[in-house]
């Protein structure tokens, strides 16, 4: 049998590709520079690869900024605000995904969005209807190459067709999606003549849309891409995952494909579905390592479930991760400082390879001493899992009754009184939380983890940062503060350091887009709050000014998808844990006089599985969650939320249950598109949609601004309206914050005068 990788990360174990692309970014290094980290990247994760035994090297998988991005430049769907003079080159993408590169014009970036149910973000290709496909960029066949040089045998891994229609939007006018097909089928064939003339055998086309629930155009789409495909010389593996795709059983068998990879970690029961349809030479990979947590895999359980597979298939069985190893960290050796029980349930991605030669053993050398040292390493783990239990957290959720889920009043009696206590101006101006994290500020940060300064020392001139920042905002005019959270590293990490059950890593990074990378807290037992996480920051902040200054928290939800969770009790209680967690925050931040509490929820909708029928179960637990969490204040504490790019229209009603006073939502890219779900829907309570895409450098303007404001007013009733950024403004630099903040004032001020 074979070992079958899906796709590695790409970012470095140090995150070298994170630096090397700001460097070149901001004009320190040569674009040649660039390429070099990035060759030097590829090369030792091919050879990790091929060293665990894996044959068939994922090519493609590699992305300067985003795999659907590199794709859709490959296929010449560049926006036409993107394209310049000269040729298609690495420059194009980042004036696509950021709005700016060191060379050609700025312009507005395009749509960033969710990729299905994770945390990885991709940007939304642009189609038209008189859209044209063919090989336009040329990344992608000079990777091939790359890997054939060094001696490897490469497998393409690109995004299939049908998944990069659905994964589009419509420009120009609306119109079928599905009306590009054929024309898209041609340079898709185009695509793989050129691999095969490159002498590849396998190609790894990815279709996670069958994990939804497609209706019949987009199955027979589905049908149409993969029968035209059949022609070429390659041998293809089609591949889904994040999901079962057992719903669309016989659509699958009758796909004319060399191979078939299951996701059999979210859902084991389809192999007994598609086992006695595959072809008589058909290769099943079945994705039984989990490629989107870090805990290790009960092996031997594993290979109990596969032994009978084995003897039907032989060598036609590929062990494989269950999808793209991308949302996992690269590599837990350099990981000096965790706990030894706590670093010995865990697997990162050069792990996880590790871990398919392993199970590969179990399943053909079972009685070996090896084989059997492998068992008694799995029972160890679960013996260690079984001690954890703190039973004080347990009981407290078992005793809540629904009363712990509701605000004592409806939202109209509620929003009399914060309105009587605030006396905001029509259209208030707020951010969303976090102000630049500057060099300043994260080297204070690293002299004082590293013991250079002390805790007092430390904390001293992060009251002098937020100082600053309130004054900052008071000279901008801005009607409702933030502390700018210059003491935060991350909106999860930070609160999970000061959280019991959660762990973390030195080197854990995942990317999320571009150059952003995170480092998701570990859940590893039942999580608890034992001290005040942000209150003393929130009063320092507040007896700087008569301004309401909102006390920020991230919801419990968010924390919960955005970390490596534990596997052994349910995603519900989990969040529940945490939800009491932070409503014990929520309390004593009210009792402390902080009257505005934000409770960010961006990672909500990202955690809807991926068939709708299953919908209403999670939206039900993860509204629960966000309810706990703030119910317990009284009607004058506004609670605010926030949340990242989504699409709302199918969970506008899940959404207005959360029941926050005010919500704040990323809609400046879509331009105001978002708000179509609030509108249809009549919602309720009070909202801000960004005007302002801090994701990109570039400078809004106070006209741009206003159009967008009044876009909104005629969806939503304008008295219900804020005025805010699209997300915090972390990432940016002040340089860019400040004349950004200073329009969006000067727009707010506007608009109440044509308005109001």
């Amino acid at each position: 049998m074979q070992l079958n990788n899906l796709g590695f990360p790409r970012i470095g174990r140090q995150r070298e590709l994170k630096f090397a692309l700001e460097k070149y970014w901001r004009g320190e290094i040569e674009q040649s520079r660039l390429h070099e980290v990035a060759r030097e990247l590829r090369q030792t994760h091919w050879r990790w690869q091929a060293d665990a035994g894996v044959r068939l090297l994922p090519v493609g998988d590699f992305a300067f900024y985003d795999q659907v991005l590199t794709l859709s430049v490959t296929l010449g769907a560049i926006p036409k605000r993107h394209r310049g003079e000269t040729p298609t080159d690495l420059d194009t993408l980042f004036r696509i995904g950021r709005g700016r590169a060191p060379s050609g014009k700025d312009a507005p970036a395009a749509e960033m969005t969710k990729f299905f149910n994770t945390n990885y973000h991709y940007i939304v290709p642009e189609l038209t209807e008189d859209q044209r496909f063919d090989i336009d960029y040329q990344q992608l066949f000079d990777e091939v190459s790359e890997a054939q040089a060094l001696g490897y045998q490469a497998k393409p891994v690109i995004l299939g067709p049908v998944s990069f229609l659905y994964l589009s939007k419509t420009v120009e006018g609306e119109f079928n999606k599905l009306s590009l097909l054929p024309r898209l089928i041609e340079a898709y064939q185009k695509i793989l003549q050129r691999f095969a003339s490159q002498g590849v055998e396998w190609v790894q086309l990815d279709e996670p849309v069958l994990a939804l629930e497609l209706n019949s155009d987009w199955q027979a789409a589905i049908s149409q891409s993969y029968t035209s495909l059949a022609n070429s010389q390659l041998k293809v593996l089609l591949a889904s995952y994040y999901g079962s795709i057992a719903h669309h059983h016989h659509l699958v068998a009758d796909l004319p494909v060399a191979g078939l990879h299951l996701d059999l970690v979210t859902a084991p029961e389809q192999l007994q579905t598609f086992l006695p349809s595959l072809g008589a030479e058909q290769v099943l990979s079945a994705g039984v390592i989990n490629g989107r947590n870090v805990w290790a895999a009960e092996l031997d359980e594993l290979a109990e479930g596969l032994s009978s597979v084995v003897g039907d298939l032989k060598q036609r069985l590929w062990l494989s991760p269950s999808c793209s190893l991308l949302h996992s960290p690269v590599d837990l050796e350099i990981e000096t400082n965790l706990a030894p029980e706590l670093k010995l349930q865990l697997s990162f991605a050069k792990q996880k390879l590790a871990e398919l030669t392993k199970l590969k053993l179990l399943l053909t050398e079972p009685n070996s001493a090896e084989a059997n040292a492998i068992v008694l390493e799995c029972q160890a783990r679960r013996d260690a899992r079984a001690e954890a239990a703190n039973q004080q957290v347990i009981a407290r959720v078992d005793a809540l009754t629904e009363q712990d889920y509701q605000r004592d009043d409806a939202f109209p009696v509620r929003q009399a009184a914060q309105r009587a206590r605030y006396r905001l101006p029509l259209l208030p101006t707020t951010t969303i939380g976090s102000f630049p994290q500057t060099p300043a500020i994260r080297g204070l940060r690293s002299r004082w983890r590293k013991g250079e300064i002390s805790l007092e020392q430390y904390n001293l001139q992060l009251r002098q940062v937020t100082k600053d920042t309130i004054e900052r905002q008071l000279k901008l005019d801005i009607d409702v503060l933030v502390h700018g959270e210059a003491e935060r590293n991350d909106m999860v990490e930070y609160f999970g350091e000061q959280l019991e059950g959660v762990g973390f890593t030195q080197f854990g990074w995942v990317q999320s887009y571009g150059s952003r990378c995170v480092k998701p807290p570990l859940i590893y037992g039942d999580v608890s709050r034992p001290a005040a996480m942000t209150v003393e920051w929130a009063k320092f902040a507040q007896s700087l000014t008569e301004k309401p200054v909102k006390g920020m928290l991230t919801g419990p939800v968010t924390i919960l998808h955005w970390s490596f969770a534990r596997e052994d009790i349910s995603r519900e209680q989990i969040a529940t844990q945490i939800a009491l967690a932070i409503r014990d925050e929520v309390m004593e931040l009210q009792d402390a006089g902080i009257g505005m509490i934000q409770i960010d929820e961006p990672a909500f909708r990202e955690g809807l599985p991926l068939k709708k029928s299953d919908w209403q179960d999670y939206l039900n637990w993860a509204v629960n969650a966000f309810k706990l969490s703030a119910a317990g204040v009284n009607n004058e504490t506004q609670i605010h939320t926030h949340m990242c790019y989504s699409e709302f229209n199918e969970t506008i009603a899940a959404i207005a249950a959360m029941d926050a006073d005010v919500i704040t939502i990323e809609t400046s890219r879509s331009r105001m598109e978002l708000l179509n779900a609030f509108e249809d829907f009549n919602y309720p309570n009070e909202i801000g949609p960004g005007v302002y895409d801090i994701h990109s450098p570039n400078t809004p303007t106070v006209e741009e601004m206003i159009s967008l404001m009044e876009k909104a007013a005629t969806k939503i009733p304008v008295e219900q309206l804020w005025v805010n950024p699209d997300c915090g403004l972390k990432t940016r630099t002040w340089d860019e914050v400040e004349p950004a903040l200073v329009n969006l004032v000067r727009a707010a001020k506007q608009l109440r005068r044509t308005l109001g």
